[in-house]
Order: C-alpha cells, then sequence, then structure tokens
C-alpha cells in the first residue's frame, strides 16, 4: 500500500484631556457608523482560533447545518479511501472540494491524506496553486518537517516553484520557529527567475521574528528591502507594530506608526488601531489606551466590533467593570450586534472575580439574543463554577451540553477534568477522561498534569505513575506521520493510531 504524507486573538475622547466615559459616549454616538452587520456562522470549536470567533450571531438555518454535517461525512468517506489503490477514478469535485475543507479547518492530517488521493486520480494535474495552500495550512499546523517533504514532492512532480510557494515555504518554516530555514529559503529566491522575495514574502519574515521574540532580526530585514529596493506596505508597518506591542515595546511601536505617516504612502487603518489599544490595554495602560483611541478618530480611523472586544477585554481586566457595560451598551445604541466574542470575554472577566450573578445574567442574554456558545463560553463557565465550589452547576454545564451540538475541545476537557480533580471527584474524573476520547478530543499535556495532580492529591500513587507513562507514550506518537510521495521508504514513518 502506497504510503501518504502525514503527521500525527463613548467614546470620543480628546488627546489631552483622559475619558470620562458617561459624558463622551455621546459625541461618539453621532460619529461613529457599523460598516455592516455581522453574518450569521455556526459554531464550530474545535480549535481556537482568532478568526473564527471573530463572526457575529451563530444563528444559522437548518440547510446550513445539513451542508455542515454532509461536508464532514464527505471529508471522513473521501478519506478512507485514500488506503486503498483502487480509487483511482473518483469523481473530481468531491475530492477537490474535500481537499479545500480540510485545508480550510487546518486538519493537516486529513488534508495531506486526501492530498495523496488527489495525486493517484488518472484525471490529476500538479498545480502550484494547491501546494501554495497545503505549504499556508502547514505553516499554520506548525508542521515544517511536512512542509519540506511537501516541497520536494512538488519538485519531483516537475513543478517549478513559483512566488507564492516560496513564500508560502517561508511562512511555513517561520511559524514553526525555524527561522534560520526560512532566511535560507529567502536567500534561495534570490537566485531563481520570476521568484525574487517582494514586500509579502518580507512582512511574512516579520511576523515570524516579531512572534518569536526576534527583534534583533528586524533591523537586517529593513536594510534588505532597502537594498533590494522594496518599499515596506501598510500591512508590513501593521505587523511590526502589532510585533512591538505584543512585546511592551511602547516606543518602539509608537515610532513605528511615526514612520508609517512619515512615509507617505502608507496611512494607519483599523489594524493599527487595533494593535495600539490592545497593547495599552492588555498592559493596564487605560488612560494611554482611550488616548490612542482618540487620536485614531481624529485621523478619521473609526473602531469596528473588534475594536470593542478590546475595549471591553482592557476594561474588564482593569476590573473596570461599569466601562466594560457601558461599552456594550453604546454598540447596542449604535446597533452594533454583540459577537460570541464579545459575550465570552464578558462572562470570563465576570467569572474570573466570582461575581457568578452576572456572569450568568450575560449568558442568558447571550442566548436570548441568538447568539449560540461554544466551548470556550462553557470552559469560563466551568472555571468560575469551580472557583466559586458550585459543582452541581458544572454537572448542569454538562447535561446541557449534552442535548447540544456544540463541538467540544481538548481545553474544555481540561477545564472540566480541573474542576473534578480540585473537588476529589477521580472518578467522575476519569469518566469524563474517557468521553474525552469517545469525542476524537487528544489529551495534552494539562491534561496529563491535572490528572496526575489530582491522583497524587487523593494518594492514588501507581494510577498518578500510570498516567505519568501514558503521558510519555503519547508524546512519542504525536509526531508521527505518513508520506505522500514513495521516494524512499526509509525516510518516512509508517502511520500509527493514536493511542491514550
Amino acid at each position: 500500500m502506497e504510503p501518504h504524507l502525514l503527521d500525527p486573538t463613548s467614546l470620543r475622547w480628546s488627546s489631552s484631556i483622559p475619558l470620562t466615559y458617561t459624558t463622551c459616549s455621546l459625541k461618539v454616538l453621532k460619529e461613529t457608523k457599523p460598516t455592516s452587520n455581522p453574518p450569521f456562522l455556526f459554531v464550530r470549536a474545535g480549535k481556537r482560533s482568532s478568526g473564527s470567533s471573530q463572526n457575529g450571531l451563530q444563528r444559522q438555518p437548518k440547510k446550513d447545518l445539513s451542508r455542515i454535517l454532509r461536508t464532514e461525512a464527505a471529508i471522513s468517506g473521501i478519506e478512507r479511501k485514500a488506503n486503498s489503490r483502487k480509487y483511482s477514478t473518483l469523481w473530481p469535485k468531491a475530492v477537490l472540494e474535500a481537499l479545500d475543507e480540510a485545508i480550510r479547518e487546518n486538519r493537516y492530517e486529513s488534508a495531506l491524506k486526501i492530498f495523496g488521493l488527489l495525486r493517484k486520480q488518472h484525471w490529476y494535474e500538479p498545480r502550484c496553486q494547491t501546494y501554495t495552500k497545503l505549504l499556508m495550512m502547514l505553516g499554520k499546523c506548525k508542521q515544517p518537517e511536512q512542509a519540506s517533504l511537501l516541497f520536494e514532492v512538488m519538485l519531483s512532480e516537475g513543478l517549478r516553484p513559483t512566488l507564492d510557494v516560496y513564500t508560502a515555504l517561508v511562512s511555513a518554516y517561520g511559524h514553526s520557529g525555524q527561522l534560520d530555514k526560512a532566511f535560507c529559503t529567502v536567500e534561495d529566491m534570490k537566485s531563481v527567475s520570476d521568484c525574487k522575495p517582494d514586500v509579502y514574502t518580507y512582512s511574512i519574515l516579520i511576523k515570524c521574528c516579531t512572534t518569536l521574540g526576534r527583534f534583533d532580526l528586524i533591523e537586517r530585514i529593513f536594510t534588505e528591502m532597502s537594498y533590494l529596493g522594496i518599499e515596506c506596505s501598510t500591512v508590513t508597518y501593521n505587523t511590526i507594530i502589532d510585533g512591538y506591542g505584543k512585546a511592551d515595546m511602547f516606543e518602539l511601536m509608537e515610532s513605528s506608526l511615526t514612520e508609517m505617516i512619515e512615509s507617505g504612502t502608507c496611512l494607519p487603518d483599523i489594524f493599527t488601531l487595533n494593535s495600539f489599544i490592545w497593547a495599552y490595554g492588555n498592559s493596564g495602560q487605560i488612560e494611554k489606551m482611550e488616548k490612542w483611541y482618540d487620536e485614531f478618530q481624529l485621523m478619521g480611523i473609526r473602531p469596528d466590533i473588534k475594536t470593542f472586544n478590546i475595549l471591553i477585554r482592557s476594561y474588564g481586566k482593569a476590573c473596570m467593570y461599569e466601562k466594560m457595560v457601558s461599552v456594550m451598551e453604546f454598540m447596542k445604541k449604535r446597533f452594533y450586534s454583540p459577537t460570541i466574542v464579545t459575550f465570552n470575554i464578558v462572562i470570563e472577566m465576570f467569572g474570573r472575580v466570582g461575581n457568578i450573578e452576572k456572569m450568568e445574567e450575560f449568558f442568558l442574554k447571550m442566548k436570548h439574543q441568538g447568539v449560540k456558545p461554544n466551548s470556550i463560553t462553557y470552559c469560563s463557565l466551568v472555571s468560575a463554577y469551580s472557583k466559586a465550589g458550585y459543582l452541581k452547576k458544572v454537572d448542569s454545564i454538562l447535561r446541557q451540553i449534552e442535548n447540544s451540538d456544540v463541538t467540544l475541545d481538548t481545553p474544555f476537557f481540561n477545564c472540566v477534568l480541573s474542576a473534578y480533580g480540585q473537588a476529589g471527584d477521580v472518578e467522575r474524573m476519569g469518566e469524563l477522561f474517557l468521553v474525552m476520547k469517545e469525542r476524537k478530543c487528544k489529551p495534552d499535556n494539562i491534561t496529563f498534569a491535572t490528572m496526575i495532580q489530582a491522583y497524587n492529591a487523593q494518594g492514588m500513587i501507581e494510577a498518578a505513575q500510570n498516567l505519568e507513562v501514558n503521558m510519555i507514550t503519547t508524546k512519542n506518537k504525536s509526531g508521527i506521520f505518513h508520506c505522500i510521495l514513495p521516494l524512499k521508504k526509509s525516510s518516512f514513518c509508517q502511520c500509527e493510531d493514536f493511542l491514550y
């Protein structure tokens, strides 16, 4: 059998006057307008990514739910056929749609299996665009070895790498922490005609450096861009500003904004605004956050729903709950519909300080407004109830979830396991660990550490030691992969099922 490639984120303020929320909100009421109503989406919380949770109300017609279920079934069906040699005449639409869906959801194991099946079809023609999508997905999933192997597969098929392919490979290495390989790939690009690195390539490289805290490499990248005659774009500046802000390097963040404006070709936008207020809000510098909100409004940049979510989160972290609620009231007056993210932030903030009454109030309001709770919502509720000692309410949450179609994830189960572990109910904790397996949620280090701590606290030393062995076994199994191209079987590991 041919092996397959696989490896198992009120308010009109003056720059000189600190915010007084109540008096300023009416001024903004006249000035800001929502751009559009958020779309309706079905909640899928299998992976927590910022992009998947920013999109408005979670209501969806039954036909859309049916479509999603059909898509899931299609991916599973195509995946089952990937290990067989006899499926070489499948209908193109079915295979291609399953591949696109798996890539869109960053399900790299499924995507690579389906891609292996795609390559067996008699109608298959290699395309650089397909490889670009797969490489970008592997970067998001931090699978640099798979990306490297996939690039070799592309070369073996006689394809000539394009600029997009090389840039995707840079992204895959950089986002996986392999900056040396990312820089080497950029060097390789310079020697290939029609594949010279462009501003997008360097913006991705800068993003990887800031994410990994390698700010010492930024100047080197700028020097190289200047030598090649490549000017920074708005995206480049926003990437740098966001990186400096998340690293609490506020002076450099502000100087980058000054450079951006003085460039004459790049102007600040909503992403710049959100980066600034997130940076100051996250560090608790509320006055500076409010000051910069006002400055950006004077530049003509209006807030969006993400801006308000950042404000709510910042006020919540600073225990300024009246302002937090006032932002939501302002949103309502201006017809900004709270998203799942908005409610999750409010629920989490009230839950953290043990204000169960307010937390439940917003949870009910969330459901009354047609916003469907997701795994993150329930995780916040469980954490708050556990901290307050309301274990019966945790049981109630689990019963609610049993009767819903919410997709649970590993962080949720970690939260529930911790709740029962802290309460000393190791029997219930063990039952939920089995449910976790049934739900196909892979335990991580937090899962095992939580259970080991609970067993040790109850004097169950042998059970704790068995889990430690299980954790080591799981970690060793997590790096397994298949390969698409049978170049040399010795070069690739054979597929093994995940073991709990």
